[in-house]
């Protein structure tokens, strides 16, 4: 399960947010702040998107606004393929890093 700490916040919120954990699997998306558990979701009950403002969830009909320190990593953990040009640059980037580790910790054999 990887953890991603984040602030969380309202659509139209302004200030710092709630300082938040997100922890993700295969599966599963899971929200906490502290000891407290916001909200746990099969990702596949969720939209999740991103925009200038960060990666955008709605469940249950509530959305929130996730920010983390590496909104690109958390992107593609996501499976996220779009998003705002910057953060799409930077998703590429993470996946040629990860082909290039890929391709050379299992080299071709020719």
């Amino acid at each position: 399960m990887r953890e991603f700490p984040a602030t969380l916040r309202l659509p139209g919120e302004r200030g710092p947010g709630l300082s938040v954990t997100v922890f993700l699997d295969d599966d599963t998306i899971a929200i906490r702040t502290g000891s407290v558990d916001l909200g746990t979701w099969a990702r596949r009950e969720l939209i999740l998107y991103a925009e200038d403002d960060g990666i955008h969830l709605r469940a249950e009909g509530e959305e929130v606004i996730l920010h983390t320190d590496d909104d690109a990593l958390f992107a593609v953990e996501l499976g996220l393929r779009h998003g705002p040009p910057i953060l799409r640059r930077r998703m590429a980037e993470l996946w040629r890093r990860r082909d290039h580790d890929d391709l050379v910790a299992h080299p071709t054999v020719r």
